[in-house]
């Protein structure tokens, strides 16, 4: 039985960051939405009810706390893998206190990428 492909959300204010991960996420055969900012990322994650949503940190407008904890409101059961260039150990605590799945550091590692959406999103093993 064929089942559709699940569906990634990626939020980044970096069209680059966007599409490097969408790239990414598209050849393990994801379907790929994106949002350039947090209010955008809400509404989106309304309209489509993606089933995993990649977060980025620092956008203009909202902060990524900020979209992970509204997000979690709007569904509490939402995955969520944060996405960041800030190393330090005291945000990734604070991302996961949040309620996020994951962490991963930018630039995007493509094995990691991969690694942690399988990790994260039951039953999306990449087709390859």
């Amino acid at each position: 039985m064929n089942h559709p492909p699940k569906t990634i959300l990626v939020v980044d204010d970096s069209s680059l960051a966007r599409r490097a991960a969408r790239q990414i996420l598209q050849e393990q055969g994801f379907a790929v939405e994106e949002a350039s900012d947090g209010a955008q990322a809400l509404e989106r994650y309304f309209l489509k009810k993606p089933d995993l949503v990649l977060l980025d940190m620092v956008m203009s407008g909202m902060y990524g706390l900020d979209v992970l904890a509204k997000l979690r409101e709007l569904d509490p059961e939402v995955r969520v893998i944060v996405v960041t260039a800030d190393i330090q150990t005291s945000t990734e605590e604070q991302v996961r206190a949040a309620g996020a799945a994951a962490f991963l550091n930018k630039p995007i590692n493509r094995a990691k990428l991969i690694e942690t959406v399988s990790a994260v999103l039951p039953g999306a093993q990449p087709c390859n």
